[in-house]
């Protein structure tokens, strides 16, 4: 849960802050402002450009994660008088002054010679919000590492053609997370860029296991010696990648799979599938010290492999139509898990920001500072000051946009 107690009086805004502070929108606007006498240097004068305030990035984020909350094609839509057109927040700034800074926006403005991280735009404010993650919440035993939903906005998937959803562009990167399994919360973020000749590129990587081996390691860099159990899906889980974590103190529960999964050091009788008919329930083990790899039977087979739970242990998964099957305690652990995590999906994600620009840097922006807000807003819930406001989701980001715009009073006395 949270490390510290936040007032009956706290705003949306202070549950945002604790992970995106003053502070660091302070550099956004130091930067922007950097990069702009730097692109005017080499391209020309812009007399239409003034240097931006602190208060005008607030309200340019503020803007940006209004898209979150009211889906539209375009953030500019809100400037239109078409159906997106929002009036109540368009009076704050000008369409005008918005493009410009939206032009010059920056996180880093300049590349320092000793760089060679393909991230570097955006590796500061990343490691910023790792501190604050780290700083505000403990989390608990059980987490999973999975790839968050995050993909278009479903209404726009439901409405355009085959030959348009060719047309978008492709994510060169893909966005991992260690995720608390109780409570939702993303504790680590890691971003892995599909295109590059360094040491962590596709290129330098020829097999899927072997990459997401590495994202699993960077995942749990922070987490070694605290007794955790992670949760993984197959293209991660490998007894290679489970021994390594077991000698950290890190113990797992994955889902196997013959075909995406490595497979390398288990017992090829336990991945043949039996000749002999099985009844729903029925299962086989196999093990090598702590290690358990489960071939259970429930209308096709399923294998686990886990150090975490003795495969003796009895558990139960209960069906809506055809009641309980028996099962080992770590299958009836893993269901549970991975289903918290697609109800957090089917919740949460359609708060991404809309907003899509074509530079990789500001798409990973965009998704973090949207998991951010989903983070803040699972701190608001477990605090004392969701008792006595109750904000939904929607409620949530709406007070936040309006706060950043300076359309909310947020002192105590409010």
């Amino acid at each position: 849960g949270p490390t510290r107690k936040m007032p009956l009086t706290a705003s949306a805004m202070d549950f945002f802050q604790l992970f995106v502070p003053d502070n660091v929108l302070k550099n956004m606007v130091v930067q922007t402002n950097m990069y702009a006498k730097k692109y005017q240097e080499r391209f020309g004068s812009d007399d239409a450009w003034i240097d931006v305030t602190l208060t005008e990035m607030k309200a340019f984020l503020g803007y940006m994660i209004s898209t979150s909350i009211h889906h539209c094609e375009s953030v500019l839509s809100i400037w239109s008088s078409g159906f997106y057109s929002n009036k109540s927040i368009a009076l704050i700034m000008t369409q005008s002054r918005f493009e410009k800074i939206l032009k010059y926006f920056h996180i880093v403005a300049f590349r320092s010679s000793q760089t060679t991280h393909s991230l570097y735009k955006i590796q500061p404010f990343l490691d910023s919000l790792q501190s604050g993650f780290d700083s505000a919440f403990r989390p608990s035993q059980a987490q999973v590492l999975h790839e968050p939903l995050i993909d278009e906005d479903p209404v726009f998937i439901a409405t355009c053609t085959e030959r348009e959803l060719r047309k978008r562009k492709k994510r060169k990167f893909s966005l991992w997370v260690r995720q608390c399994s109780t409570t939702g919360f993303i504790c680590q973020i890691y971003v892995h860029l599909k295109e590059g000749s360094g040491a962590d590129g596709l290129d330098a990587l020829k097999n899927k296991p072997q990459l997401h081996s590495m994202v699993a390691k960077s995942l749990c860099q922070n987490a070694s010696g605290k007794n955790y159990i992670i949760f993984t899906g197959p293209s991660i889980t490998s007894l290679n990648l489970f021994e390594e974590f077991e000698k950290q103190g890190i113990y797992c529960c994955g889902l196997l799979s013959t075909r995406k999964s490595d497979c390398t050091g288990l017992p090829p009788s336990m991945l043949n599938n039996s000749e002999t008919p099985q009844s729903r329930g029925q299962y086989r083990i196999r093990m090598k010290g702590n290690m358990s790899l489960i071939c259970w039977y429930n209308k096709g087979h399923f294998r686990f492999l886990t150090n975490a739970y003795s495969p003796v242990q009895q558990g139960v998964i209960i069906k809506r139509k055809s009641g309980e099957i028996p099962c080992p305690l770590a299958v009836e652990a893993f269901a549970a898990h991975l289903s918290y995590i697609c109800k957090y999906d089917d919740k949460y994600s359609k708060y991404f920001i809309s907003h899509k620009p074509n530079k990789t840097w500001q798409q990973v922006f965009w998704f973090a500072i949207s998991i951010a807000i989903n983070n803040a807003y699972i701190l608001y819930k477990m605090s004392e000051a969701y008792h006595v406001t109750r904000y939904s989701r929607a409620q949530f980001g709406e007070r936040l946009v309006k706060e950043l715009l300076g359309l909310e009073d947020t002192s105590p006395s409010h």
